[in-house]
């Protein structure tokens, strides 16, 4: 019966494998030689060789643009995005009653994700006469046009990620009850404060999840391309203050045809977020502390 087993697991491995490699690496594969040639989807590609990384590292403002503002966005977004995720899980970690009903509720944001219609909201609600400047409005406050003001704009982007923190936080939901009761009764008997044990007995604990959570939505933050095409009305305005990278692939692909330049855009991301994955885990092991 072992060959037949065996025969019988490889079947059922066979959608796998056609998904894969017909839809993951073959497109992947593809995409690494279109970086390589002059594409335009009308004609056959020509081979330029390393012309569109050379012009990409050396010759073009809108990248160096685009990375500023997608670095600011991952700087801002990422650390408040988990603050606000452990503050909430520390919050429904008490043991508050209609715990079910409160998580579900956190968790409903990250749960729509990203979607055209969340970020065609949140532009409505941060407009000129949007939700926010009419609630100024009742104290006297005159607001601004916050998604057209390029001092501004970055910031609803920011807002609209920490909104969406309910992903991390139920994981560190989970992690706070992984972490043993006895420590904190200990060390309430030894007289330690609640912002001693936060900070010496949570955190410590708690730094695998923290970990996990950081490498997560900082990939996720890199990739972020939805809210700024919706609010900037995919021109990444005004004056390039929500110029995503990711936004800017688009714009070189589906804007200019230009599909071997953009092809190039998406490796040079796909190299920057292992490199800053890599360089993450090589981190870790000065502050994150396994139980072993």
């Amino acid at each position: 019966m072992r060959p037949s087993r065996l025969h019988a697991g490889h079947a059922f491995l066979i959608p796998w494998f056609v998904g894969f490699f017909g839809l993951t690496l073959g497109p992947a594969l593809a995409s690494l030689y279109l970086s390589f040639t002059n594409y335009d989807l009308l004609q056959a590609p020509g081979w330029v060789g390393l012309s569109n990384y050379v012009r990409i590292l050396t010759a073009d403002a809108k990248v160096a643009e685009s990375v500023r503002v997608t670095l600011l966005y991952v700087v801002l977004s990422v650390p408040f995005k988990l603050g606000f995720a452990l503050a909430v899980a520390m919050l429904l970690n008490q043991g508050m009653r209609g715990l079910p009903l409160y998580r579900a509720l956190f968790y409903l944001p990250s749960l729509l994700g990203a979607s055209v219609a969340i970020a065609t909201l949140w532009r409505q609600v941060f407009s000129g006469d949007g939700l926010l400047n009419r609630v100024l409005a009742l104290f006297g406050i005159q607001g601004a046009s916050w998604v057209s003001d390029p001092d501004t704009a970055i910031y609803t982007l920011v807002a609209l990620s920490v909104w969406q923190f309910g992903s991390p936080m139920i994981i560190f939901l989970a992690g706070l009850r992984q972490l043993p009761r006895d420590i904190y009764e200990a060390a309430a008997l030894d007289g330690a404060t609640a912002w001693y044990q936060f900070r010496h007995i949570t955190i410590p604990l708690l730094t695998p999840v923290i970990f996990f959570n950081l490498v997560v939505q900082t990939i996720d933050a890199f990739k972020a391309f939805t809210p700024a095409f919706i609010i900037s009305g995919g021109t990444g305005g005004p004056i390039n203050a929500t110029l995503f990278y990711t936004l800017y692939l688009y714009q070189e692909a589906f804007g200019y045809l230009r599909m071997g330049y953009a092809a190039a855009l998406a490796w040079l991301l796909v190299l920057a977020i292992g490199a800053i994955t890599a360089a993450a885990f090589l981190t870790a092991r000065r502050w994150v502390h396994y139980e072993a």
